[in-house]
């Protein structure tokens, strides 16, 4: 890791920049896939899974006896720890659920709002080097506890043209309706545009590759809404001399073994912390079995020492980190000070990873600086709100003269009349 002692605030755009991700660069190659698979359908999402993961298959859906298979393949222990992480996700995102208030916005006027379940959603889920069962949970539980009348996920097969079998117990735990052994830019564009059996769907949900990524963010121009824009995976650590440095190796390192292009990023006011950190860094990395790709991910990364407490607080928000780790002894107060983050674990005792896989919360966040500006995936990511009023005569008198004063204001006669006409049926009664 680069470090960097009491940088000026103008540097701090420079040192925290993300490693080079630019969906641009790829939107040629990308986009010409899609339009074939907008154009042909099946036939071409077939064509592309055997060139970009080497198998032909008979068949794109997932069988109800590969899935029973899979879950007398998956250990009894890995089961069980699945059952106890949906529960947990499934009793945080059911007090989600919005109560619906009618209110009385005047005398005569009553307005309320109401959630409703997207009907088709489509998940995607990354089946490589590290096939992520847990995002299943992640993305499949809210979605079943919003009511989404469909659920169709996508993963890319092995060599043998078998999903891996902790991705299918938990799909079919989980209540996932419909599920494809695809992968790549030809997930998102079957989900995005229909191709055979696999129906064109209105949300696409999930992480990937640099081409899943771009494919996702090209087809919400005009096709599908996506979850959010996300990059490489990132976290940010404030730490203080109170810290324990090999409890925070261990949460760089998690984050970093993701991929070579995600970050990790120390903030500390102690540089005696750092050093320590960086020791076991070293340390730890000799029993990673993916070593390799964290060695790379911490050449993207840097630890910063800085003066005060308030200017680490200045710059996890600058950065706006899609996971923070707060150790520090006040770790509550600082907290509060904490305005773009996309999930926040607070104390020594909360690693990142108990919000990946356990605790509850939802670990598909926005990277890349969106946490700026958008959420993590939460119940209302799978609902439309729809808005409602009903106006009674009493309350058309008293709120009409109001509309007529802005619609003739704004020049829009026929929005005027509109108002004028019942007014005037009222008084001739």
């Amino acid at each position: 890791m680069k470090r960097y002692i009491n940088p000026s605030p103008a540097q701090w755009s420079e040192i925290l920049e993300r490693p080079l991700f630019n969906a641009a660069d790829l939107a040629g190659r990308v986009q010409s896939i899609l339009d074939e698979i907008k154009a042909e359908g099946e036939p071409a999402v077939r064509k592309f899974t055997e060139k970009f993961d080497g198998v032909a298959l008979d068949k794109l859906a997932a069988s109800t006896d590969e899935i029973n298979e899979a879950v007398k393949l998956t250990d009894p222990k890995l089961k069980a720890a699945i059952e106890t992480a949906a529960a947990n996700i499934h009793r945080f995102h059911a007090q989600q659920k919005s109560v619906l208030t009618k209110v009385e916005t005047s005398p005569g006027v009553v307005c309320w709002q109401k959630a409703v379940a997207i009907d088709k959603v489509g998940l995607y889920i990354p089946g490589g080097s590290a096939p992520l069962f847990s995002t299943v949970l992640m993305l499949a539980l809210p979605a079943k506890i919003a009511g989404c009348k469909e659920i169709v996920l996508c993963t890319p097969p092995n060599k043998e043209g078998k999903i891996n079998p902790a991705i299918l117990f938990a799909a079919q735990l989980v209540g996932v309706t419909k599920i494809f052994k695809l992968g790549g830019v030809q997930a998102i564009g079957a989900m995005a545009y229909g191709a055979g059996d696999i129906p064109k769907v209105n949300k696409i949900f999930g992480p990937g590759n640099q081409y899943v990524m771009a494919a996702k963010q090209l087809i919400s121009i005009s096709d599908v809404a996506i979850d959010m824009p996300a990059g490489p995976s990132e976290v940010a650590v404030m730490a203080d001399g109170t810290a324990n440095a090999a409890f925070i190796a261990s949460d760089l390192l998690s984050q970093a073994e993701h991929g070579p292009d995600s970050q990790v990023v120390l903030v500390s006011n102690s540089e005696k912390l750092v050093d320590e950190v960086e020791v076991e860094l070293e340390k730890q990395l000799k029993e990673l079995s993916r070593a390799e790709i964290a060695v790379k991910a911490l050449g993207n990364s840097v630890a910063i020492v800085l003066n005060t407490e308030a200017e680490m607080i200045d710059m996890i928000n600058e950065y706006a980190p899609e996971h923070l780790i707060i150790s520090m002894n006040n770790y509550l107060d600082v907290a509060e000070k904490i305005v773009n983050a996309g999930s926040v674990f607070l104390g020594n005792y909360t690693p990142e990873s108990a919000g990946d896989y356990a605790s509850g919360t939802n670990h598909t966040l926005p990277t890349n600086g969106w946490a700026r500006s958008f959420s993590g995936v939460n119940l209302d990511s799978f609902t439309r709100k729809i808005t409602f009023q009903e106006i009674s005569k009493e309350g058309i008198q008293k709120l009409g003269p109001v509309i007529e004063v802005m619609a003739a204001a704004e020049e829009l006669d026929a929005h005027k009349n509109a108002v004028t006409l019942r007014l005037t049926e009222i008084k001739e009664q």
